[in-house]
């Protein structure tokens, strides 16, 4: 009997709603395939074991396709990139291909780590330099009291203030919680413990202020500065002082004057922390130790020489404060209306947050500081990243004949443009991440050496989980960015034309790679112009005539013990027969450490008033001691009675007086007047040696308290070290509280360069660097255009061609190629570091020879870098390279 098919029950086949989860689940390419796989499946089930059974399998067979390979990411009519079995494939071909070209893959690998490594080291300087002072608990609401004062028609900004200031904001202002004056000299004083002497840096400084800094406070009292007669010293100086003893409680001699007992003991602040001591003293030690403070300071606002720190309650305005603090010392001032109207002193807060970058003021206004030296190092550093990543870019577009095939076989058997640039993407990745590692080696060797350079202690911080995310997203940026032109430009080849062998990179094809070789000299060149022209001006500064000698010419810190047998010590010291002459001075030899205004003289006005002028406080033999020509007239002398009411001019105070014959003019300050000896040249005291002379008074000063240092005269022809060992029981015996602590002035004067050779030194290593980077990667393509060309080579050299023929063709384009870098940077670095020279007074003017003389050196070093490669082809066997035609 026939069976009638219409009388079989129907079977709906398997949940639809599942079918709709799958093809939701899975990605697009597995879904034809998988779910007609199951349906075929499910109805041969459900003949055999029936629909139940066989839906309750298919339940099972589609929970076995929720897996991560099968897993889409994101619709696509094609495989996605990022699926992670295409990625292990992308990584295996990307091994294989470095491992096939193992040239290419080291000069791709060794400059983008180069470039790294530099890039990081630049990354640590900076955040070292940003993140200064931000270990203070306190880093929001810390201030430093500033003040502006016009003189001679310019608004200046100091942080010296007078004395009584900081009462006067603690008492009247609620606005601050805190309040801290401290002396701004931080000078060297003695330590006496036992027979044991030691010069350590410290200053006196307001109770307050180990809360507001948030000083960690390893052992002692809480508020360890609260008593008049205490030291707070750092845990290095302690462990220097009293090795593995407790300190709390011993008693310390401070400049052979008074016993302290140590209070605490403090954590040593970080090195990139403004606040910088061995120990700190309580600010009210200086009326017990100064008889001068007391009788001329306690309630002197003219007298500005005292430095304020402030913390300002929370929720506070630091805008409101400033408005309602800016007249405080002008209110005290009983100067008259020529302070009010001319000097018009004004006090303003300056957040910590800028105390080390933005520390400097024009006309009254904050215009930045070292920020501009942590931008242009930043700028550096991309630059050097951006010439790295144009390597990989030029290498492996360069080779894109190479890998045509590879992409036109890719396309035909149904990989997407996308597919395509996941895989050369994940190849850059992966030399970026290779590159990364040989780069931690770099920057971990280099890093002792570059802490050296710039005066730091930076470490790498392997266990900041920050410092990984930022590695991390550079590493994944930098491989993005150098394979961003190579994935693109390989993934849009014709398979058609690749597959037919008709396709050819052509002129067109080499044009970007001209311009990134272009770009990528053009920056190498800027800081090779930058570097030159920076130390050009370093040593125009150096070489400027500073008006005194100063080699050989020492400074000693001054004493009571000094000041009261002087003229005993000077005699045991031109004794020794190391010392010509000896002076005392109110400041080194290389800086000035007062001003003064209120100076009179014949034809000056009320306005004259508020002339600032530099003093230095000395007595006699100071012009002979600092090695000074003399311009017009003589030195304080011993046989004029009337010197000691004497004053030496600098030309610029001549200048400012209007005064036709100096010599012998009467002039009035202090309420005294005084009598010109003698004129001098202008001579460099200023803090940068960049900076106009300012109008200098050298008066005759009797009182002790004035000075603060020595100045001795080595004799030439006696060696230093001689004349250190002569001088040395001499001091000891006059100045039994202190080593003999010495400087000398030419070393001293040379501190005055730090920034400028800093950043030339920086600036020479980036610009040495770039070029490497950039000769690595023309080398590079000198050595494939080599190859491309051995045929047309061999076949030149049957012709006839010599040697020098072919190195002319391949030197030829390369050399045209800097030419155009040149000429393009030049123009980029004039403006660029004439922009950077207006910030300075005494400054070169840039020549023509410095771009001259650059493009000499980049054609040299190109023409070196392409010549091997050019000269090993001209020298190879055409023979050997003509054999498979």
């Amino acid at each position: 009997m026939q069976r009638n098919d219409s009388d079989v029950p129907r079977d709906p086949g398997p949940p639809r709603w599942l079918d709709r989860l799958l093809l939701w689940l899975i990605a697009p390419h597995w879904r034809e395939e998988v779910l007609g796989d199951l349906h075929e499946r499910y109805y041969r089930r459900a003949q055999r074991l029936g629909t139940a059974k066989a839906r309750q399998r298919y339940w099972r067979e589609i929970l076995a396709y929720v897996r991560l390979s099968m897993i889409k990411c994101k619709p696509s009519d094609y495989p996605n990139p990022t699926h992670t079995t295409m990625l292990r494939n992308y990584l295996k071909l990307a091994f294989r291909n470095l491992a096939k070209h193992k040239g290419y893959s080291f000069i791709n690998i060794g400059g983008l780590a180069v470039g790294m490594a530099v890039t990081m080291l630049i990354g640590i300087w900076i955040n070292d330099e940003v993140s200064a002072n931000r270990h203070h608990k306190n880093y929001e609401s810390l201030y430093q009291v500033k003040m502006n004062q016009t003189f001679d028609g310019r608004r200046g900004t100091q942080d010296a203030l007078p004395y009584p200031i900081g009462e006067e904001l603690k008492t009247k202002f609620p606005d601050f919680k805190a309040v801290a004056m401290f002396d701004r000299g931080n000078g060297n004083r003695s330590l006496i413990f036992g027979n044991q002497k030691f010069l350590k840096t410290g200053q006196f400084i307001g109770e307050d202020a180990i809360d507001m800094f948030s000083l960690h406070i390893l052992n002692g009292d809480k508020k360890p500065l609260k008593e008049p007669y205490s030291i707070v010293l750092t845990d290095e100086t302690a462990r220097t002082i009293f090795g593995n003893q407790d300190p709390v409680g011993k008693i310390l001699k401070l400049d052979n004057k008074v016993n302290l007992k140590v209070t605490a003991v403090v954590a040593k602040q970080p090195q990139n922390a403004t606040l910088q001591f061995d120990y700190l003293l309580p600010w009210n030690l200086q009326e017990n130790m100064y008889d001068w403070v007391n009788k001329y300071m306690k309630q002197n606002w003219g007298n500005n020489g005292w430095g304020l720190y402030v913390q300002l309650k929370d929720g506070i305005n630091p805008e409101q404060t400033n408005a309602k603090i800016k007249d405080v010392v002008l209110n005290h001032l009983s100067d008259g209306p020529n302070v009010r109207n001319v000097i018009k002193p004004e006090i303003f807060l300056h957040p910590m947050a800028k105390w080390r970058l933005y520390s400097e003021f024009e006309e009254g206004r904050n215009t930045g500081g070292f920020i501009k030296y942590v931008r242009l190092f930043g700028i550096f550093g991309l630059f050097i990243l951006i010439i790295a990543c144009i390597n990989f870019m030029n290498l492996s577009t360069a080779r894109s004949e190479k890998r045509a095939k590879e992409v036109g076989v890719r396309k035909a058997v149904g990989s997407g443009r996308e597919q395509l640039i996941g895989q050369f993407l994940s190849e850059s990745t992966l030399i970026a991440v290779l590159a990364l590692v040989l780069a931690f080696g770099m920057v971990l060797l280099s890093l002792p050496y570059f802490n050296s350079l710039t005066g730091k202690t930076m470490t790498v911080e392997f266990g900041n989980p920050v410092f990984w995310g930022i590695v991390l997203v550079f590493t994944v940026v930098t491989g993005l960015l150098a394979g961003s032109y190579p994935a693109l430009y390989l993934s849009s080849f014709n398979p058609v034309k690749i597959l037919k062998g008709s396709f050819r990179v052509g002129k067109s094809a080499s044009l970007p790679r001209q311009i990134l070789v272009v770009v990528q000299f053009t920056f190498s060149v800027v800081l090779m112009i930058a570097t030159i022209i920076i130390y050009q001006q370093m040593q125009y500064g150096k070489n400027r005539p500073i008006g005194f000698t100063r080699e050989g010419l020492i400074s000693v810190n001054s004493s009571s013990d000094l000041l009261d047998h002087f003229e005993t010590l000077r005699a045991e010291l031109l004794a020794t027969g190391a010392v010509s002459s000896i002076c005392k001075s109110n400041s080194p030899p290389t800086q000035w450490w007062s001003s003064n205004g209120g100076w009179k003289w014949k034809g000056s006005t009320p306005d004259d008033d508020a002339a600032i002028f530099t003093t230095i406080a000395t007595n006699f033999d100071y012009v002979k001691t600092m090695g000074i020509q003399l311009s017009q007239g003589r030195d304080f002398s011993r046989d004029f009675a009337t010197d000691s009411s004497g004053v030496i001019l600098n030309e610029a105070a001549v200048k400012r007086m209007g005064l036709k014959k100096p010599v012998g003019e009467i002039v009035r300050w202090g309420g005294r007047d005084r009598t010109v000896v003698g004129v001098i040249p202008d001579i460099v005291m200023e803090w940068s040696p960049y900076q106009t002379v300012r109008p200098l008074t050298i008066v005759f000063e009797k009182d002790k308290n004035w000075f603060g240092f020595l100045c001795v005269r080595i004799i030439p022809n006696v060696a230093p070290a001689v004349a250190i060992e002569k001088m040395t029981p001499i001091f000891d015996k006059y100045n039994p509280g202190f080593p003999f602590d010495y400087k000398f002035s030419d070393t001293e004067y040379a501190k005055k360069f730090y920034y400028e050779e800093l950043i030339g030194n920086l600036s020479a290593i980036v610009s040495v660097l770039a070029i490497f980077i950039s000769c690595l990667g023309l080398f590079g393509l000198a050595s494939f255009m080599a190859e491309q060309r051995i045929k047309e080579i061999g076949i030149r050299k049957v012709l006839g061609a010599s040697v020098t023929n072919v190195w002319g063709l391949l030197s030829k384009d390369f050399v045209l190629l800097v030419i155009i870098s040149c000429l393009i940077a030049s123009p980029i670095a004039w403006y660029a570091m004439n922009t950077w020279l207006e910030s300075y007074t005494y400054k070169i003017t840039i020549g023509v020879g410095v771009f001259v003389g650059v493009l000499v050196v980049a054609l040299l070093i190109t023409v070196l870098t392409v010549s091997y490669q050019a000269i090993k082809a001209a020298l190879l066997n055409p023979v050997k390279s003509l054999r498979s035609e």
